[in-house]
């Protein structure tokens, strides 16, 4: 998860300052002593680093702060204020050009993510935006990279324009005559890497900017590099003036360092992220929900993005009558499992949920495969057999553990689980929890009982 070792360390520095009534001087300096040496561990720029932590100190000895009922609290206000403004204070969208096609070029090393990174953008672009991209190869040195952008392309619905391993900047050309006759109003080109940064690689870039003229240039940092990742975001920088900077592989970095170093050493934006190795995986970068979750307090306005994106209005509306009448079948469990699939990661969707430990949480299993286990059950019984489970005997269960490859003692886990889920929603739609969550409503949100 990313960030989890950030989290934890940044906690345990903030859970120092929450016994005490008052804070000193010496209690504000020894905990940014350990804020220090956490963002150091989690691979974050020194200089960084050293500037962060004299802005937080900075405010955290005003009165404001020495005189508060809640210090730590105040503490743990300032760091994220701070945090917030070190990745960019505010959401960086893409610059479109007024006159299309928008070139979009993505540079970085070789392994960083371009190839599969620009196509997860080109597929957010069509699905969020409404707009046409067209891919274009212009990596024509690594092998089977033209191949993987085909691949990643055909997958993500997303044209791929290709001339083999020709010169890069005439291939570039030819796409943008392509994407006028062909009506794609964005054209994302995928360059090329190396394993360094190195003079002909520069040169080959430099020379695509000049001749392209493209409106972003974004550079795909791998975020699990670290500090590398600072002193090539800087290189590139220097020589291209990039527009911001796309990262990836988030979700698999428990640090974070990159992150955190890359927008303040650049000056440029990180525009977007990816979160995961789906195609669909990759979301704008909202400093201020980054901050929430680095300092464990959650994201839940990405868990509702996330949720309006995957749930079925029409299913929601007819669940939401079918609970009125309290008739929850194994059907509409199925689809309730099947739409938090959608989702993504159960890990990740607890960790945006705020007050939700991510130590405890590593204790606990989340078992992924659970559900495609739940699925082959409920799918190898009968409409009848769905709809009333209570008909479910031992020959039929074992009917059912032969045609989805589980054991009798599977299914009766699962029922179990299914009672349990039947009385929470019965429980949840008696008159007494209806009219809590109606004065709930009306006192904006804050349900009584804890949800």
């Amino acid at each position: 998860m990313a960030f989890e070792s950030l989290t934890e360390k940044l906690n345990a520095a903030f859970k120092k300052l929450r016994g005490k009534g008052r804070l000193t001087e010496k209690d504000i300096k020894e905990s940014m002593r350990e804020i220090r040496l956490t963002l150091l561990e989690a691979d974050v720029s020194y200089r960084v680093v050293k500037d962060f932590v004299a802005r937080v100190s900075e405010r955290a000895v005003g009165q404001d702060v020495l005189e508060s009922l809640t210090p730590a609290q105040m503490i743990v206000k300032i760091v994220n204020e701070e945090l917030i403004s070190l990745m960019g204070s505010e959401v960086a969208s893409l610059d479109f050009s007024s006159r299309p096609p928008t070139v979009i070029m993505l540079c970085g090393l070789q392994g960083a993510g371009k190839t599969t990174g620009g196509a997860k953008l080109a597929a957010y672009i069509k699905k969020n935006m409404s707009r046409r991209p067209l891919l274009v190869a212009c990596d024509v040195y690594r092998p089977a990279a033209i191949k993987q952008l085909q691949v990643v392309g055909e997958q993500v619905g997303i044209p791929v324009f290709e001339q083999g391993q020709g010169d890069p900047v005439a291939i570039a050309k030819a796409a943008l005559r392509h994407a006028a006759d062909y009506g794609n109003d964005v054209v994302m080109i995928d360059t090329a890497g190396r394993l360094s940064i190195d003079e002909v690689l520069m040169d080959e870039l430099k020379r695509l900017k000049s001749e392209l003229n493209p409106r972003e240039i974004l550079l795909v940092v791998d975020a699990m590099t670290g500090q590398d990742a600072v002193n090539t975001a800087e290189a590139f920088n220097n020589a291209l003036d990039i527009t911001g900077v796309m990262l990836t592989k988030l979700d698999g970095d428990a640090r974070g360092g990159a992150a955190l170093s890359v927008r303040a050493v650049t000056g440029k934006p990180i525009k977007f992220a990816g979160i995961g190795e789906k195609l669909d995986q990759i979301e704008p970068f909202y400093p201020d929900r980054m901050a929430s979750r680095i300092l464990g307090m959650g994201d839940v306005l990405t868990l509702i993005e996330k949720a309006e994106q995957a749930l079925d209005e029409k299913k929601a509306a007819e669940l939401e009558e079918k609970l009125r009448k309290n008739r929850f079948t194994l059907t509409d469990f199925l689809e309730q499992i099947a739409q938090l699939k959608k989702m993504g990661s159960m890990a990740d969707l607890i960790g945006m949920i705020p007050g939700i430990d991510a130590k405890a949480l590593k204790g606990a299993t989340i078992d992924e495969k659970a559900m495609p286990r739940i699925e082959a059950i409920i799918l190898s019984m009968t409409p009848q057999e769905r709809e009333n489970p209570s008909i479910l005997g031992a020959s039929r269960k074992r009917r059912i553990a032969a045609g989805c490859g589980q054991r009798v003692e599977d299914i009766n886990r699962m029922l179990k689980q299914f009672e349990q889920m039947q009385k929470m929603v019965k429980q949840m739609n008696s008159p007494k929890m209806r009219k809590a969550m109606r004065r709930g409503a009306r006192r904006g949100g804050k349900f009584p009982f804890g949800m």
